[in-house]
């Protein structure tokens, strides 16, 4: 027997939980989304550009200024992680932890979360690699195109099984959710 999802029940259950904790995953929200990324925006200024600049030369200037903010970047994605795991903890768990414990089960979590992304990605990536090479060796444009069209797929397909990693640490506290 399959179980059939309910997306008017399954709302109605996240509105419910967001309301219940309103004031905590406002705090939390602040604290691992907003204070990041203010802190990104003012340590890493856009470039500025000329008016007229080559658009190469916009590029080079664009992927240095990534390059140059990518260890802050780094630091801001991972508490981002962290977080969304802590507001899942917050909203999900019947023993009502305390902000500190939900916050340090998120940051616990945090390595299994990261090395579920690095292993689906490098999979992604090293598929994709062997496939586009593969069809490249045809030396047909419209099959490279085909396998180009088929890895894409397979990337939202995977993105989307990815999105349920987070709730799979935080709901069953999973800690091998590959």
């Amino acid at each position: 027997m399959t179980v059939r999802l309910d997306s008017s029940l399954a709302w109605k259950t996240a509105t419910r939980l967001v309301a219940t904790n309103r004031d905590v995953l406002i705090a939390i929200a602040g604290v691992f989304f907003l204070l990041p990324s203010l802190a990104f925006s003012v340590f890493v200024p856009e470039p500025q550009m000329a008016p007229g600049t080559p658009p190469g030369e916009m590029m080079e200037k664009i992927a240095d200024m990534w390059t140059a903010s990518m260890p802050l970047l780094i630091v801001v994605t991972l508490l981002q992680m962290a977080g969304t795991v802590t507001m899942l903890i917050v909203m999900t768990d019947r023993a009502r932890p305390m902000v500190g414990q939900a916050i340090r089960r998120g940051f616990l979590a945090l390595g299994p979360y990261v090395l579920a992304q690095i292993m689906v990605g490098a999979a992604l990536g090293m598929g994709f690699l062997v496939l586009v090479s593969a069809a490249a060796l045809t030396g047909q444009q419209a099959i490279g195109a085909i396998v180009i069209i088929g890895a894409f797929i397979a990337m939202i397909w995977c993105s989307l099984r990815m999105a349920l990693v987070a709730p799979v640490l935080a709901i069953e506290a999973e800690r091998n959710p590959v």
